[in-house]
Formats: C-alpha cells, structure tokens, sequence
C-alpha cells in the first residue's frame, strides 16, 4: 500500500495504537498543563476525531460502542474490539455527550450492535 493510501485508509491496527498514543499524549499534557490548556483539549479532540473514524470504518464488524457502566464522571461509551489487538480489547473511552454531537441517532444505533 502506498504512504498515500496508508493515510488515507489506516488498518484498523493503525488506528487503535493512534489512539492509545494520543490519549496517553493527552493525560500527560493535562498532568504538565491543565486540562484546559490548548495542546491537552487538542489531545482529546483529535482522540475523539480518531475514535469517529475508527467506527466509521469498522464497525459494528470490528469494534462496538458500549456504554460503560463503571465510568465516575459523565457517561461514556467504550470502543470495545472483537478481537484482541496487540494487548488492547478496547480504544478507550468517548463521552456519550460527544458521541451525540459527532454522529448520527443511526451510526450510534449501528456502532452499538454487539
């Protein structure tokens, strides 16, 4: 596959260990900076950016949206995977309040077939 190509149409692969990056980027900037320093809420809007476009690609077959029922603070889907990939069986956390903001009632519908 071309350079090109690979940033276009990332493997799902790809796309996970991105997000893990960013997110870890992101908690460390808000650790060093503030939660809303500019480089921490960019962090996080590109992990949710990320995140869309990983279901947008490849779920419901590779990856679900499923509320998680432990979460502290505002509710928050898991991007849970089907399989594992390397030692991750999810992409992190995205605020159900974003999750509305981003996507469509149906892709939300969709994402969340298990």
């Amino acid at each position: 596959m071309s350079d090109t190509n690979e940033l276009l149409y990332p493997s799902l692969k790809e796309l996970v260990k991105q997000i893990k990056a960013i997110n870890s980027a992101w908690k460390v900037a808000g650790d060093l900076y503030g939660n809303n320093s500019p480089l921490s809420t960019s962090s996080r809007d590109l992990k949710s950016c990320l995140q869309v476009r990983l279901l947008r690609s490849y779920a419901p077959t590779d990856v679900y949206l499923v509320i998680d029922n432990q979460a502290e603070c505002e509710p928050l889907f898991g991007l849970r995977l089907r399989e594992s990939i390397d030692k991750y069986e999810d992409a992190d956390h995205l605020p159900v309040r974003v999750a509305n903001e981003i996507l469509l009632p149906e892709e939300i519908k969709k994402f969340s077939q298990k």
